[in-house]
């Protein structure tokens, strides 16, 4: 319990750093000890809120500093109890069932012909077909994951091992992966740099597998239609996993047959947003299972940059542009989705899903200090991925 004593010592502790016009003692409704609103006598907001966290420490409290309705306002609160490190073996038998189920889907994907009869010999061949697919998506995964726990060490927050997540008889084997976010931010900042060392550090994973998967790939035409009682699937395009195609194959792929100038223009246009009309007959790349895994990479990698709630993207752009901004863009970004919806179901899943999850976002200890320049220009960066990597129309059946 704080006495009046602790109180004024408190309001003397925020007086030292704080123009102080109000202020406001907590209760039985109220979570925090005290609210001081006022300004801040130093225009260096982050160097100021180091200097009362550290004050405060040997009290047992925490600050909070907001800026709400135009006004700064300081908050302070009891400490927040520091939870146990969980225990890593659910971690660790988690990866071992994603890494069985992501070595059977790729071994589905590599392996042609029949399987051999028996079990044994049958799990041997897929381990042999699938492990060039398993090793490079958990390698991307697992960059991606260590990305964001090595930034939230650096920056003393709270964070789990990765925890991977099998799908068995899925696209990829796996539904990704995450870590658990245990304590708060100290800042934007922090928060930030939390939030975009994942995307950066899958992504260049996902390049490298995506510039060795492909010169392992070959070209060749696609049927002309699908076999009775059988279908094709086709990945989708990102304006980078074009470029790369095109770097790798002189093409752009797939090669529609008999279209040139501008009606090719045309197609592409329609088909890159909307993955109609279905290429039959075109000159296509027949990904190596390590292309296939780089091009997961890239769609993961597009997927977590959405600009919105608690996805990485939803971070970078909070952090970058502030939580107003994420808010007013939010309706137009799921409606963007909902148009896409149409040409890719999977979309509408997502939009429900940002509709639930998405309008919340992370909130730092102190929220009023700002990203430095060089840390606008990786955000600005990491904008600019999400648009290269963004798949309108991830995968289409035919």
């Amino acid at each position: 319990m704080v006495t009046d004593h602790n109180l004024a010592e408190l309001d003397a502790l925020a007086a030292q750093h704080f123009n102080i016009e109000e202020i406001t003692y907590g209760g039985p409704k109220q979570p925090y000890i005290a609210r001081y609103r006022g300004t801040l006598k130093v225009s260096d907001s982050q160097a100021a809120y180091e200097s009362i966290e550290k004050a405060l420490q040997p009290l047992g409290i925490v600050a909070l500093l907001r800026k709400e309705d135009e006004s700064l306002n300081l908050y302070l609160l009891p400490e927040l109890e520091k939870k146990k490190e969980p225990r890593s073996y659910l971690n660790l038998v988690l990866f071992i069932l994603t890494l069985f189920s992501v070595l059977f889907t790729g071994g589905m994907y590599g392996y042609e012909g029949d399987l051999p009869q028996g079990a044994w010999q049958t799990i041997l061949v897929l381990v042999k077909s699938g492990w060039p697919f398993a090793v490079t998506l958990l390698a991307i995964l697992g960059a991606h994951e260590f990305g964001h726990y090595f930034a939230g060490r650096k920056h003393g927050v709270q964070v789990t091992l990765p925890y991977f997540i099998p799908l068995p008889l899925s696209l990829f084997g796996t539904m990704g992966a995450f870590i658990n976010m245990r304590s708060l931010p100290k800042n934007r900042r922090a928060l930030f740099d939390l939030a975009i060392a994942g995307p950066l550090s899958g992504f260049v994973v996902s390049i490298i597998a995506l510039i060795i998967g492909l010169n392992l790939s070959t070209i060749s035409q696609l049927p002309t239609s699908a076999a009775p009682g059988s279908g094709l699937q086709m990945e989708g395009n990102s304006l980078l996993y074009l470029l790369m195609k095109y770097l790798t194959f002189g093409k752009l792929l797939p090669q529609p047959a008999g279209i040139t100038g501008i009606a090719l223009l045309i197609y592409w246009v329609r088909y890159f947003f909307t993955g109609q009309p279905f290429p039959w007959g075109a000159l296509d790349v027949m990904l190596h299972p390590v292309a296939w895994a780089g091009w997961a990479g890239l769609f993961v990698t597009g997927i977590n940059l959405l600009p919105a709630g608690q996805l990485d993207g939803g971070h970078i752009f909070s952090t970058l542009f502030g939580e107003k901004t994420s808010r007013t863009i939010f309706p137009f970004l799921v409606a963007g989705l909902v148009i896409l919806g149409f040409f890719s179901n999977v979309w509408w899943i997502w939009a429900a899903l940002l509709m639930i999850f998405g309008r919340h976002y992370a909130q730092p200890f102190d929220q009023v200090s700002e990203l430095d320049a060089k840390r606008k220009w990786l955000g600005y960066l990491a904008l600019l991925i999400f648009v290269l990597t963004f798949i309108p129309v991830p995968i289409t059946i035919a």
